[in-house]
């Protein structure tokens, strides 16, 4: 551990604007989730080796595709609603320069400043009309205006990382085994070690993040089998 004061350091925190971690991380656990509940179902159902590979292949891109596209949207969505509310927040600034100032000022006081000190920070704040309208979208909205996520990085890191999750519980069938429980086992291997890597940006334990990824993945895979079991006897009838 480093004696430097963490204020000295250039970079002491992670990346947390949501460029993408938070798609990389949702993709992976969504693939992993998503097709090994695919493949319980339909494995729990009956059906043959090359079925269970059709239906995982398939929701592998579909999947993949559908993640990619959500989170383009999503992302290009957030980002157009802050443009619009930075746009609306210049127009104040321009049209309500002193009432804008004293609502920063206002904000500063409620956080334990002296009146006269919030006062003086927001008129020099005021001096500079960029700088002023990055510190009330900070103040207002909670978002740096200059910081956004971009939709392309959230879209190819959700594409690529649920593909990857999606591919393991494939695994064993693609290098030719047969087993229904050998390629769960080895989903669940790759639940447990995706929560264990996440937990080395939450600074969680990295076996507690591990076993949550595998309880959810087990709770879906589960009720998945026991549906698809299920369907299999009725129509076995």
């Amino acid at each position: 551990m480093s004696d430097t004061p963490a204020a000295l350091r250039e970079a002491h925190h992670a990346d947390v604007s949501g460029g993408w971690l938070r798609p990389a991380v949702f993709g992976a656990m969504d693939g992993l989730v998503t097709n090994i509940a695919l493949i319980a179902g339909v494995g729990g159902g009956g059906v043959s080796p090359r079925s269970i590979v059709l239906t995982g292949v398939a929701g592998l891109v579909a999947g993949a595709i559908s993640m990619g596209l959500g989170e383009y949207t999503s992302v290009r969505s957030a980002n157009e609603q802050v443009a619009a509310e930075v746009a609306k927040e210049r127009r104040e600034l321009e049209r309500h320069p002193d009432a804008e100032a004293r609502e920063l000022a206002d904000a500063w006081v409620a956080r334990g400043l002296s009146r006269d000190l919030a006062t003086q920070v927001a008129e020099a704040v005021r001096a500079n009309p960029e700088e002023a309208l990055r510190v009330h979208v900070r103040e207002e909205l909670g978002v740096d205006p200059d910081d956004q996520p971009s939709p392309w990085a959230a879209a190819i890191s959700s594409f690529l990382f649920f593909s990857v999750g999606a591919l393991v519980p494939l695994l064993t069938y693609l290098l030719g085994a047969t087993s229904l429980w050998l390629a769960l086992a080895v989903g669940g291997v790759g639940l447990f070690t995706a929560g264990a890597i996440v937990a080395r940006f939450t600074n969680r334990a990295w076996w507690s993040s591990g076993l949550r990824q595998l309880l959810l993945g087990a709770a879906a895979a589960a009720a998945t089998y026991l549906i698809g079991a299920l369907i299999g006897i009725q129509g076995g009838l």
